[in-house]
């Protein structure tokens, strides 16, 4: 009857391809009840899963229209979902997202435009594509459209044929983007995942390297039995006063591990001497004073950092800020800083400590000799730095002190003893 009506032209052709996707619609799904269609497009499966559709939104105010859509894509084994208008859409994007959007345009409250460009402005929906579905056939809203972000267009009424077509080849697209975005996570976990362990690897070498470092400026000083603590001691309360003195991180630290290696020279010294009980005589103290430059001559020529400023504070702990010192006679600024740090230091931990040659002295006689040095022994401004931070020069003393009593520093649990 419509066909005739159509002829005689007292029925638009529009009402007519209307007419024939409802009836196309109802009968499929006849079909479907009956068990005479299944669908025949599935997303792939991810590996050890199961396929899924691929899922579609239809955005349309007008019930007829969405159904009708439904039913030309539901026998390609698409899963349809249906929305009302633009809040409802955005809704349920956000809650189960599809793989494509087919989007009519003239719809209350919120139009299509307003919908794409605020899916588009979310980075986690901007990859879906969307087909705007309208009567509009003005060029400039097209324009809009592409403006706001739509990837295609399809006119109504629309044809059966077109819209599959644009449907398969978006969708194509769609999983494309899903790999490459699937493939870059997995990219950028791998290199996360390897940077770990490269740096870890790098951790354990480089406590494995200071540990050496350690035990070998113990076997320099073997012949004292408090050496582990003086070590200990004096390199932490030397990274302290280099830290309250405002030095950066990097300097900090490799004056941390530096500062141990200050008398490594003292194995090229005799036992006889190292281990005199008393005062040396001229001659040995002419030899005492070789361990300087022993120490710069065994670490000299490297090009790592911390080994590089255990030469320098080898060469330099022993200088004096007047210039009475040994084994270059430097004065003032021509010391090197860390020197000047580790001289204090190192000072501060020989005075409190027993020696074979004297016993320990108190805490009050050995601030009264430091402060005494100030100016002609010492740097002002370190001596001043140690005076200011008193407490916190005691507390690290005193924890060493604990520390190499308690054996802690030999402990396989803790691979930097300078640093616990």
């Amino acid at each position: 009857m419509l066909k005739w009506l159509v002829k005689f032209g007292l029925w638009p052709r529009w009402a007519l391809n209307r007419a024939n996707c409802f009836k196309g619609w109802i009968l499929s799904e006849k079909a479907r009840e009956v068990g005479l269609t299944k669908p025949d497009f599935t997303e792939a499966a991810a590996p050890g899963g199961e396929a899924r559709p691929q899922k579609i939104l239809v955005v349309d105010d007008e019930i007829l229209n969405r159904k009708l859509i439904q039913a030309m894509l539901k026998p390609q084994g698409y899963e349809v979902n249906l929305a009302v208008d633009g809040a409802d859409c955005l809704a349920q994007v956000e809650e189960n997202p599809p793989d494509l959007i087919l989007m009519d345009i003239m719809m209350p409250n919120m139009n299509g435009f307003e919908v794409v460009a605020e899916l588009k402005a979310r980075p986690h929906l901007a990859l879906i594509p969307v087909v705007m579905v309208t009567a509009l056939q003005d060029i400039n809203d097209r324009v809009k459209a592409l403006e706001v972000g739509a990837d295609d267009f399809l006119t109504k009424p629309v044809d059966r044929m077109e819209l599959r077509a644009r449907v398969r080849s978006l969708l194509k697209v769609k999983a494309y983007n899903d790999h490459m975005a699937n493939y870059q996570r997995e990219l950028e976990h791998e290199v996360a995942k390897r940077t770990e362990e490269v740096r870890q690897a790098h951790s354990k070498l480089r406590y494995a390297s200071l540990e050496t470092i350690f035990r070998l400026a113990r076997a320099a000083e073997y012949k004292d039995e408090d050496t582990g603590a003086h070590l200990i001691s004096m390199s932490r309360i030397s990274a302290y006063l280099a830290e309250r003195l405002g030095l950066n991180q990097t300097v900090v630290d490799r004056i941390l591990y530096a500062s141990p290696m200050h008398d490594i020279g003292k194995i090229g010294i005799p036992d006889r001497i190292l281990t005199k009980n008393g005062p040396l005589n001229d001659e040995e103290w002419g030899i005492m004073r070789m361990h300087p430059i022993f120490g710069g001559q065994i670490l000299e020529g490297s090009d790592i950092g911390f080994l590089s400023l255990g030469e320098v504070i080898s060469l330099t702990h022993h200088e004096k800020w007047d210039g009475s010192g040994y084994p270059h006679g430097l004065a003032g600024t021509q010391i090197p800083l860390a020197g000047r740090i580790v001289a204090v230091a190192d000072v501060f931990d020989a005075l409190r400590s027993k020696r074979p040659y004297k016993p320990p002295l108190t805490m009050e006689q050995t601030v009264d000799i430091i402060r005494a040095g100030r100016g002609t022994h010492f740097d002002p401004q370190v001596v001043d730095i140690l005076l200011d931070n008193l407490d916190g020069v005691v507390k690290l003393w005193d924890e060493a002190q604990a520390s190499h009593h308690a054996g802690l520093q030999q402990s396989s649990l803790n691979p930097d003893p300078i640093h616990a």
